[in-house]
């Protein structure tokens, strides 16, 4: 019985071994060759869904590296701002539509090394994003707001105030799934 026992962990064994590769290639069978091809950046929500009219490819915009896209969009995004609130002269940040379309038309998210991580919070404005951050509504202020954030009222907020769910306070900070 017990010789029986060792026969089926040997054959166990072998029959392991055998089927497991025990090389040390894993770095080298890693294969970034090929296409690659971006498809959508978003460091401002809504951006592009607002100032790329309809009927114009988005993917251009999209694959537009960063640092052209100033050049390439800032009178798009001013015709569009223009056609969305033709009485738009400066917003809460002080901007000029040729200013303020130039900021949003190069689709990054700005980072502070030092202070607080908000899209706006009274004081400091697009110094990065926090979870709770109300992206929309300050996005909403800054084009139809004016330059005390109090013109068109009805158009500064999408009056969700919250996420459905509270953030965690610990990595990965995201609310759980309903």
């Amino acid at each position: 019985m017990k010789s029986n026992k060792l026969r089926i962990l040997a054959l166990s064994i072998i029959a392991t071994t055998s089927l497991i590769s025990c090389n040390n290639d894993d770095a080298a069978s890693t294969d970034f060759s090929g296409t690659f091809v971006q498809k959508d950046q978003m460091a401002r929500p809504a951006i592009n869904t607002v100032f790329i009219a309809s009927g114009t490819p988005k993917d251009a915009f999209n694959t537009t590296t960063p640092s052209a896209m100033g050049a390439a969009y800032q009178s798009v995004f001013q015709a569009r701002l223009m056609a969305l609130n033709p009485a738009y002269t400066t917003n809460l940040l002080g901007l000029s539509a040729s200013a303020f379309t130039g900021v949003l038309a190069t689709d990054v998210l700005n980072v502070a090394k030092s202070g607080p991580t908000t899209f706006y919070n009274g004081t400091q404005v697009l110094t990065g994003r926090a979870l709770a951050d109300d992206v929309i509504d300050v996005e909403l202020i800054l084009i139809f707001g004016g330059p005390d954030a109090t013109a068109n009222a009805s158009l500064t907020s999408d009056h969700v105030n919250s996420n459905d769910k509270a953030f965690i306070s610990t990595f990965p900070y995201l609310a759980s799934a309903w």
